[in-house]
């Protein structure tokens, strides 16, 4: 089959190719998934599960790309829960080989059934950015309606969903960005929106939830923001300096089957619209992690056709 791989880690993107290996072997509770559209983080390949197994092991060439959508073609020894055929779509082992391959192993708990109506290009953006958003806003900061949030990149993948997420449960919310993010996030039901090159971040006052997927100064200045009892979240980096009187957590996105059916339900009804930028071929997926402009939106590789 065809595929990308990495195999030097101090070259970085560039030393991504686009080869062949072998067909994946499906091991117990595994299924084998034909993919028809993956996603990818550029910055995974500084992640250590790029390079070893689960217990230290180099497992390089491996193959990058951590979400998609697709077609099960095969099943392991024990699976329960899926059948060959079955349109599927999920978040796959993040010390395993990826998904920017034409066909991928994969846990079938890690995956959750794809309505018909739902392309896999949609589906293909939805499993890290979704899981985090909703992992983030409702099982660590427990947000509840009524209450406010900020959610800091509220135009990028997290961010995005994250702003559907907490208007549809009735929350106040407050999305920060670059100036060219601003209709974005309000289109996306933000009540109000903070640039962060030009405005204050500390004129929003207080707020009980904070979701912070920039890291840096940004989080640091973040913590005076939560009132008293609230919850700041992050995703890029451990808490070194913790509101006064709230909680801080940092979090890694895991799979979860039951709330990827329940995403892939509201975006089939129109209640969740990821944001998709470019749409690439598997040819071109090496480029697709160095893009030569800031774009709005997930990049996701075809692989198949639908």
């Amino acid at each position: 089959m065809q595929a990308i791989t990495v195999q030097d880690r101090e070259a970085g993107a560039g030393g991504l190719v686009l080869g062949e290996l072998p067909h994946p072997h499906a091991a117990e509770n595994d299924v084998i998934v034909q993919v028809h559209a993956a996603g990818f983080t550029p910055g995974e390949l500084d992640w250590p599960g790029t390079w070893t197994d689960r217990a230290g092991r180099d497992r390089t060439p491996s193959v990058p790309g951590h979400e998609l959508s697709g077609v099960v073609t095969e099943l392991g020894y024990g699976t329960t829960g899926l059948t060959i055929g079955q349109r599927v779509y999920g978040l796959t082992d993040w010390a395993r080989n990826g998904t920017l391959a034409q066909y991928t192993a994969v846990e079938a708990r890690n995956l959750a059934p794809l309505p018909a109506d739902v392309d896999h290009v949609t589906a293909a953006a939805l499993p890290i950015s979704g899981l985090t958003a909703w992992q983030a806003l409702f099982d660590h900061a427990h947000l509840q309606t009524g209450q406010s949030v900020l959610i800091h990149g509220a135009a990028g993948g997290v961010g995005s969903i994250a702003v559907q997420l907490a208007r549809a449960a009735g929350a106040q919310v407050i999305g920060t960005g670059r100036a060219g993010d601003r209709d974005t996030a309000l289109g996306l039901g933000a009540h109000a929106f903070v640039d962060l090159q030009a405005e204050k971040l500390e004129d929003i006052g207080e707020v009980d939830v904070v979701l912070d997927v920039i890291g840096g100064a940004i989080l640091e200045r973040s913590t005076a923001l939560v009132r008293p009892g609230g919850t700041l979240v992050t995703i890029t980096e451990p808490v070194t300096v913790h509101p006064r009187d709230g909680r801080a957590v940092f979090f890694v996105v895991e799979p979860d089957r039951v709330r990827l059916s329940d995403l892939a339900h509201r975006v089939r009804d129109g209640r969740l619209n990821p944001m998709i930028g470019d749409v690439r071929p598997l040819t071109e997926a090496v480029a697709a992690f160095t893009p030569d402009k800031r774009t709005h939106g997930k990049t996701i590789i075809r692989v198949a056709e639908d």
